[in-house]
């Protein structure tokens, strides 16, 4: 789901600016296109991102061309199937969403289509940070959809149940405090939910300013240093005390509908999480209209920093023989008619009209995927909070180019830190090790 400049434009993935050479890597290469088909009728579009269901069907009335759209699974769930049919060789979508930090290792295969000779002046169109995120060895894979700064979404009526003022909560110890506090209200209820999330991890330890993935220049050599970064060591530090005193809700997982219950029922008191989640909150907890709120997010030290969670583009694979019909698809949903649309359901702007329009600033109301404005956030005007948001994310922050493989057994090696088997530290230790030798096995120098 899922922008911004060295603190306006979000740098997403410093690690997609860097890589300028996979040769050494291993890779493999798409060949040439596939004879296209005349005529389409319809296009096979993945994607989980709520807000497409309305731009699929104005595109369709538009153009003619009926749009399936299929959510197979959010991130890595998509992935697995986008993998499968890929080697398979049949089965792929024309398009997928394919979150900024997965481009690098889907454009190292040849994967997606090569839309640069498409896209000649889109950077004035877009913010800085997602802009540099869809290239890939100075290409362009796809074109972006949103972004992610972290914010501090809050159930006002728990946190005044509970005495906690979300406002006024700067610190890592401030939360810590706040936990403790909303728990005490009854043994079901958690400030927040963490079964083992990958990206909520590298979220937070780039929140503490972070730095274990470094690439070089030509592509070849990948840093992998979890264990020996402090800032890392200072997330862990946090979470563990979390985990130790029972303040986190591990046995929910994320995108369930348990987990959206617990959003309504108030047992899930606040999430830390993308500012791509508004339409996310309307459309599966609905019920909670009203009682929720954003406020920026806390930091191991209170200053304002933030970081990034997710932020996803439309890209057209390579395989497709309807190409052209869908890359008119993403120009529509990405660069065209379907960006106030989009922005309209929930979705936080990868351009910057939209980013700076006074309309978008002052919404106080989300719309769901029947049209519908809810007022999710009790009046807020809940745009500024997270546009602040992203004006306060560093830029310094690497992911892996193999970022997919590295999420996708995260939980093989750090689960067992979540359910009280092994300390947090451990867990990330082991995921290091199981890193550094899949990096070594795909052809990169690991340091």
């Amino acid at each position: 789901m899922k922008f911004t400049t060295a603190k306006k434009a979000i740098a997403l993935t410093g690690a997609v600016a860097m890589l300028v050479s996979v040769a050494a890597c291993g890779s493999d290469s798409a060949g040439s296109q596939p004879e296209q088909e005349k005529d389409v009728q319809e296009i096979t579009v993945w994607a989980w991102e709520p807000t497409l269901t309305q731009v699929a069907k104005d595109f369709t009335k538009k153009t003619g061309i009926k749009v399936d759209l299929k959510n197979v699974g959010t991130n890595t769930k998509e992935y697995t199937q986008l993998d499968n049919a890929i080697e398979a060789g049949n089965g792929a979508p024309d398009v997928a969403q394919v979150e900024y930090y997965a481009i690098p290792q889907y454009a190292i295969k040849g994967n997606l289509l090569d839309i640069t000779d498409k896209t000649s002046g889109y950077s004035d169109f877009y913010t800085p940070g997602p802009w540099a995120s869809v290239q890939f060895g100075g290409k362009v894979y796809g074109l972006p959809m949103d972004s992610g700064p972290m914010a501090f979404f809050y159930n006002k009526e728990v946190f005044d149940k509970a005495g906690v003022d979300a406002e006024q909560i700067k610190t890592w110890d401030d939360y810590y405090e706040a936990a403790k506090k909303i728990h005490a209200l009854g043994d079901n209820y958690y400030i927040t939910s963490d079964t083992g999330d990958a990206g909520f991890y590298d979220s937070m330890t780039w929140l503490a300013g972070g730095q274990p993935f470094k690439t070089s220049s030509d592509g070849t050599e990948v840093t992998i240093n979890l264990t020996g970064d402090e800032n890392v060591q200072k997330f862990n530090e946090f979470w563990q005390k979390m985990l130790d005193e029972g303040l986190l809700d591990t046995k929910t997982a994320g995108w369930s509908e348990d987990w959206f219950k617990g959003m309504v029922d108030g047992t899930i008191a606040s999430l830390l999480t993308g500012a791509w989640m508004p339409a996310n909150l309307a459309n599966s907890a609905a019920g909670g209209a009203g009682k929720w709120r954003v406020t920026q997010m806390p930091t191991a030290d209170g200053s304002a920093t933030n970081s990034e969670n997710g932020g996803s583009s439309l890209a057209v694979l390579s395989s497709s023989k309807k190409a052209d019909a869908a890359y008119k698809f993403i120009e529509y949903a990405n660069h065209g008619d379907g960006v106030a649309t989009r922005v309209a359901g929930g979705a936080f702007p990868a351009d910057k009209a939209s980013m700076e329009s006074d309309s978008f600033k002052n919404a106080t109301t989300v719309k769901n995927s029947d049209g519908e404005d809810v007022d999710y956030f009790g009046g807020q005007k809940y745009n500024e909070v997270l546009a602040q948001a992203a004006e306060n994310v560093s830029s310094d922050y690497q992911f892996l180019p193999f970022e997919v493989k590295a999420r996708t057994i995260f939980g093989d090696y750090v689960g067992k830190s979540y359910t009280g088997d092994q300390k947090l530290s451990d867990g990330v230790a082991a995921w290091q090790k199981a890193l550094q030798d899949y990096g070594k096995d795909q052809g990169f120098t690991v340091k």
